[in-house]
């Protein structure tokens, strides 16, 4: 089927699949709960009581954020598995934000065991939900359509980050100068609200049917290239190991080198330039999905194809419900930090900056490589990993001015600034282009699973850096803080001369010139 007439055939919005969009907003929900209640949780264990938090040690805090988050994306291959035998992918995305939303509200009680409840209840619930709405979004595009899929990938990619920014933005602002309560159940509700806008979208059968491509003959025709296929996505999720474990830092150490080892308190014209830049950092991306939520509302394709506007009604209510507390929110977190005489930037804000610059350079990055320079998939994954490298480099230089053992430092606010861009620049050419990978080279009937198996190798990556990062005082005292990013930016660096030796092999084993099955 040509572009042409797949646009004829399906609703669309700027030649993607409309469904695409609604699919980028449960995505963006699900990211704001996980990553709003995730910027929180360090800071949330490491306080003092006195002061509302747990009083927990860094240690006992950065181990149990390893193993949260490395369940969360170990769940996945179960998760994936039954969403392809016993469950349809929707089904699976709904039950998952469900089973999500229960564990959020959960948390809002301090207590240990609610705690602990909540979390697992979290894990389970995104097993499922993640590998299933990422193998939709490849079921949307047809089996000629890679160029498309690519970019695809990338907008859904960006409804990720958008929603990590603003949770992080949002719920750290709220847990951190309100109640940690309020920023835990604040999660909750968008992901309460994100399930409810999925299920009341009537997404195209198509889109998480099970595929009829299970035929033996298919099978066996084509079972050498299938295995070659696997292979490639084996060594890729295998190379990301190395990239998520010094990347996932943001969440754990580099959150306490920007808490402990950052100055953070600004006074006079440096606050009110900061409240200004942050005020327009912040209505920046909020003003881009309002943007394309209005092209969604003035979107008509769906009645050329027989559904009536009013099915899609409800969806978008709860999506304009969701933009209208996003705004408000903005609007009142902007005021009050106007309104204060002297401003602390919080720890949390500087998390958030990673996923800005990936909302603001994704287009950029899109562009480039669809009108100047496309590198193939093994290039991309290796300067993904120099460019994370790059960013830890810019840590060890700015925490030289540390001295062995401290607790506390003031290094530049700009150190963590740039690290972030980096990371942000690097992320980009290595998660979207392994997502779409995954749905380019693997037959339909086993993407929620071969998703599931690509988020496993993250999970290994999460666990490995929480379990590193747990070491900081130890790395710290014995030798020093520069000592610590050093170490995160030379395993990067090491796979990313691997991946180039591996090139040549991987780019043979992919069979590109092959259609996909």
């Amino acid at each position: 089927m040509t572009q042409q007439a797949k646009q004829m055939s399906t609703p669309h919005i700027g030649g993607h699949p409309e469904a695409l969009f609604y699919l980028f907003f449960t995505e963006m929900w699900e990211r704001f709960s996980y990553y709003g209640m995730r910027a929180l949780l360090v800071l949330f264990l490491v306080t003092q009581t006195e002061q509302g938090g747990w009083g927990w040690s860094r240690s006992d805090a950065l181990n149990l954020y390893g193993w949260y988050t490395s369940m969360v994306y170990l769940t996945p291959i179960l998760g994936g598995y039954l969403a392809d035998r016993f469950l349809d992918t929707r089904r699976a995305v709904a039950l998952g934000a469900l089973i999500i939303a229960a564990g959020h509200g959960l948390m809002l009680w301090h207590s240990l065991w609610s705690f602990y409840a909540g979390l697992s209840l979290i894990v389970i619930g995104t097993g499922f939900f993640k590998p299933s709405i990422n193998a939709i979004v490849g079921r949307l595009y047809e089996q000629n359509e890679d160029t498309k899929r690519d970019a695809g990938y990338t907008l859904f990619y960006m409804g990720v980050n958008a929603g990590a920014f603003f949770g992080i933005s949002l719920c750290g602002y709220v847990g951190e100068k309100l109640d940690w309560r309020w920023g835990f159940g604040l999660a909750g509700l968008f992901m309460l609200l994100g399930v409810l806008q999925f299920v009341s979208y009537r997404l195209p059968v198509s889109a998480y049917s099970k595929s009829a491509e299970t035929s033996s003959d298919v099978v066996e025709v084509k079972s050498h290239i299938l295995r070659d296929r696997l292979q490639v996505v084996a060594l890729f999720s295998l190379l990301s190991v190395f990239f998520w474990f010094a990347f996932e830092q943001a969440g754990g150490t580099m959150t306490i080198f920007a808490a402990s080892y950052t100055a953070r308190t600004l006074s006079a014209d440096s606050a009110m330039i900061f409240k200004l830049a942050s005020a327009a950092m912040l209505m920046f991306p909020a003003l881009i999905l309002s943007i394309l939520m209005w092209r969604m509302w003035m979107n008509r394709t769906s009645e050329q194809h027989g559904v009536k506007a009013v099915a899609h009604l409800p969806s978008k209510l709860i999506l304009l419900l969701c933009m209208s507390l996003i705004w408000a929110l903005l609007i009142m977190m902007s005021v009050q930090e106007f309104a204060r005489q002297e401003s602390e930037i919080p720890a949390s804000w500087f998390a958030s900056l990673g996923s800005f610059f990936v909302v603001v350079l994704a287009p950029m990055v899109s562009l480039l490589w669809d009108k100047y320079w496309n590198p193939d998939g093994p290039g991309k994954f290796a300067i993904g990993l120099f460019l994370l490298a790059a960013g830890f480099l810019v840590l060890a230089y700015g925490a030289r001015a540390v001295p062995v053992g401290a607790q506390v430092g003031a290094a530049s606010g700009w150190i963590l600034i740039v690290a972030y861009f980096l990371h942000a620049l690097g992320e980009l050419y290595v998660s979207p282009v392994g997502l779409s990978f995954v749905s380019k080279l693997v037959p339909h009937h086993l993407l929620g699973l071969m998703f599931g198996l690509w988020f496993l190798n993250t999970a290994i990556a999460n666990k490995l850096a929480g379990s590193f990062g747990s070491y900081i005082d130890h790395i710290s005292a014995t030798f020093s803080l520069s000592i610590f990013f050093l170490i995160l930016a030379l395993v990067p660096a090491s796979a990313a001369v691997l991946t180039l030796i591996l090139r040549p092999y991987l780019l043979v084993k992919m069979h590109l010139d092959i259609d996909r099955f």
